[in-house]
């Protein structure tokens, strides 16, 4: 009994804990894998109000120097999400790479009392890049790329749609559909915009409502007007509208043929969006700001939307995401992360989704800064609506050092 349960024990270390490659690196060299410390990348991306998105990227250090990156972007507060980096890496120092579940469960309390399941906090942000870290080592001490961790590949191609609404600085329809052609003529063939998100939440007067959802609908059509009938258009209202206003902004897009209407309500209360999801014509998803399994398991019980929208930097990491998508399998939903991140992270996102049954489609930040792809090497390849994952070990990347050194906040 006692040799029994030392065996499972030592299998419970990793998911991958009987292959013969994670016992052959453990016992080589512990200290390729043993965390000692932590430095950060943090880079300028744009200072606009709609910009929001400068770049927090963790790199762990093993004791033998071996490194793994993470993507802590996004979280609307980028100096606490530095001091919680700082607080789990002092956690996590002395501990193997592949204690992905220990950490988990030591970071879960922080992360409650901290934001709960609403995950676009620092403290949950945080520890979904720390989480990131430890599968990019774990799949450089294997030689082997993160989706081989996940379960081996099944999408050969992560097809992604272009985000244009963080790099649309006309708000006008006009603005919004000359972004979209410039994403055409870059060869995507799905587009996304948010073009409600000049409109004041809790707005309560109807005049205003009805200019705004008229302006936000203008722009849209606009986008449809340019990128045709066989481009697919989605578009997100960012949670600007009520229940009422809800379902008849999603009539009023009816004729646009969407391939998605997203987050129209707020999350809370959940029978709303459920409500629009039954009367709705297209398909809507949503999510991207819930933490962990446990956040997600009412949304997806009420059928609030018919695809989750899960952000690897948000959710918990890697394993979160990986979970999500499952339970939303299991319910029969689709997953189509979101992401509008940099190259780590979507890589990191990317990594999972090529192991994901129910996968859709993937989100891409088009158009923020002009040497994106630059940042990393090698450099991050888009074409085609196709995010191709390098096939290095890990997440598959570095970061180019000059590229960050010169655009360093």
């Amino acid at each position: 009994m006692t040799v029994r349960r030392s065996v499972l024990q030592g299998l419970a270390l990793s998911p991958l804990a009987m292959a013969p490659e994670l016992n052959k690196a453990l016992a080589k060299d512990a200290g390729r894998l043993t965390i000692a410390d932590m430095d950060v990348v943090h880079v300028l991306i744009s200072k606009r109000k709609n910009g929001n998105g400068n770049w927090t990227l963790p790199r762990l250090r093993t004791q033998s120097g071996l490194t793994g990156l993470g993507d802590a972007s996004q979280s609307l507060d980028d100096d606490q999400t530095l001091v919680f980096l700082k607080r789990y890496i002092d956690i996590l120092r002395g501990r193997s790479a592949f204690d992905v579940e220990w950490f988990r469960r030591a970071v879960a309390p922080i992360c409650a009392q901290n934001g709960g399941d609403y995950g676009r906090t620092p403290a949950a942000v945080a520890a979904s890049a720390v989480e990131q870290c430890m599968w990019d080592i774990q799949g450089k001490a294997l030689g082997v790329p993160c989706h081989e961790l996940f379960g081996g590949r099944i999408n050969d191609h992560i097809r992604v749609y272009a985000n244009i609404n963080r790099s649309t600085n006309d708000r006008t329809p006009a603005g919004f559909a000359a972004n979209a052609r410039r994403a055409i003529d870059a060869g995507f063939n799905a587009i996304k915009l948010a073009s409600f998100d000049s409109m004041p939440h809790g707005l309560t007067d109807r005049a205003e409502i009805r200019r705004y959802m008229d302006a936000g609908v203008a722009a849209a059509q606009a986008v449809r007007d340019v990128i045709g009938g066989e481009r697919d258009l989605l578009v997100d209202a960012h949670s600007h509208f009520n229940l009422e206003d809800g379902l008849t902004l999603a009539r009023r897009f009816e004729p646009l043929d969407l391939y998605w209407l997203e987050e129209v309500t707020p999350r809370d209360p959940v029978e709303n969006l459920a409500a629009i999801n039954r009367a709705a014509t297209m398909h809507t998803a949503g999510g991207e700001g819930i933490h962990g399994v446990k956040g997600f398991y009412p949304y997806i019980k009420a059928e609030a939307v018919d695809i989750v929208m899960p952000d690897v930097k948000v959710a918990g990491g890697m394993l979160a995401l990986k979970n999500i998508a499952a339970m939303a399998e299991g319910a029969g939903l689709m997953c189509s992360p979101h992401g509008p991140a940099s190259p780590i992270g979507n890589a990191a996102a990317a990594h999972v989704m090529a192991t994901v049954p129910n996968f859709e489609i993937f989100e891409f930040a088009f158009g923020e800064v002009p040497w994106r792809s630059e940042f990393v090497d090698p450099p991050e390849q888009v074409g085609n609506s196709l995010l191709q994952l390098p096939d290095r070990p890990g997440l598959g990347y570095t970061i180019n050092e000059k590229v960050a050194a010169k655009y360093a906040i």
